[in-house]
């Protein structure tokens, strides 16, 4: 249970108020140390209620039929079916595809002993042999051009066999980040990265890889497709108000496959049970998080204040060590990584690690 503020507050004046006057002298001598650790627990208390409000704020379930196709549950939804995919590929790049299969090891997480693994939206093979890992984003955190490169690891090593000589068999690779947001800032609907020579601009460098950073942001209306517009656009309203009355024939199809989604008692069900289910784990783990946090957090709070060695720097670590902490759990509930979570409070070399991912 967290203790509302109030509750510490009443409780440490309590402890002041059991002093005698010679207790009081005795207090005062050591209150460089024990006001340093009031301050930082009602401040660290202060931080944590924040927090968990903040958790639960942002944590408030859409019901299905306002939910868009940037909302993780809709869009996994509509990416089981074959077709939207093979829409959402169509439009994103401008290719035309014959047909679509789904690639070996799709929407699972891949584990590589001893190291961390990654969950793909979808990932599916054309006809010809081109693979196109296909990611929605919809928060801005994480280092997104290094996880591409992570992903482009993933996708290759189980095309090549082992002790196999050669590398022909690495088939084209497309990886399609659509983002609701502008990851570069550059107002551009679309942003294409190719290898290149860079002496010699016009020189590719032939490994087949492509990367495709999508934004919903973009605003260059007179240098992408129409096609490519509208198909974002309709991202971030899937409903009849995102549609445009004159637009592609692909895109009309895979509006009517929202909608089927949204309407569907079935589909509801599942989400209705996945939204209970998602809240008592996250309620757990947000309490268990949230308890340890204090802990973990005074200790780094403190071990900083007796490096610095001042009364300001002790006050400052312990806020700092519990907001640092508090917002990594946060970000970690929301992915729904509650083994993460866990090992970051037991494990001091893994919870930097995770500082470093999420740039906290």
């Amino acid at each position: 249970m967290i203790y509302p503020l109030q509750t510490f507050e009443k409780k440490i004046k309590f402890i002041l108020e059991q002093f005698s006057s010679d207790h009081t002298d005795r207090f005062v001598r050591y209150s460089m140390f024990e006001k340093i650790t009031i301050n930082g627990i009602i401040q660290g208390e202060k931080c944590m209620e924040k927090t968990e409000k903040l958790i639960m704020q942002e944590d408030k379930w859409k019901p299905l039929k306002e939910m868009n196709l940037t909302d993780d549950f809709l869009f996994d939804v509509a990416t089981t079916e074959l077709e939207n995919c093979k829409i959402i590929i169509e439009l994103s790049t401008g290719l035309r595809l014959k047909s679509l299969k789904w690639k070996e090891g799709q929407k699972v997480v891949h584990n590589i002993p001893g190291k961390r693994g990654i969950r793909m939206d979808f990932v599916a093979e054309s006809e010809d042999g081109r693979v196109f890992d296909v990611e929605m984003q919809n928060r801005k955190e994480g280092n997104i051009p290094k996880r591409t490169r992570f992903y482009q690891a993933l996708m290759d090593a189980p095309m090549l066999k082992s002790g196999e000589k050669g590398f022909d068999k690495l088939k084209p690779l497309f990886i399609i980040v659509i983002c609701d947001y502008d990851p570069y800032g550059m107002k551009k609907y679309c942003y294409t990265f190719e290898s290149r020579c860079k002496e010699q601009p016009d020189l590719l460098l032939g490994d087949e890889v492509t990367k495709l950073f999508l934004s919903t942001k973009g605003e260059n209306e007179d240098e992408v497709s129409k096609e490519l517009v509208d198909f974002l656009h309709y991202i971030t309203e899937s409903n009849e108000h995102g549609l445009p009355e004159e637009c592609d024939e692909r895109l009309r199809r895979l509006h009517e496959s929202i909608q089927e989604i949204k309407t569907s008692t079935s589909v509801e069900v599942e989400y209705m049970k996945m939204e209970e289910r998602e809240r008592l784990v996250k309620e757990e783990a947000i309490e268990r998080g949230l308890r340890e946090g204090r802990i973990r957090g005074r200790e780094e709070g403190r071990e900083e204040g007796r490096k610095e060695g001042r009364i300001e720097g002790r006050k400052e670590g312990e806020r700092i060590g519990e907001e640092r902490l508090a917002n990594l759990l946060m970000k970690l509930s929301k992915q729904n990584r509650q083994e993460d979570s866990i090992k970051a409070l037991e494990d001091l070399e893994y919870r930097k690690k995770l500082y470093e991912e999420f740039g906290v």
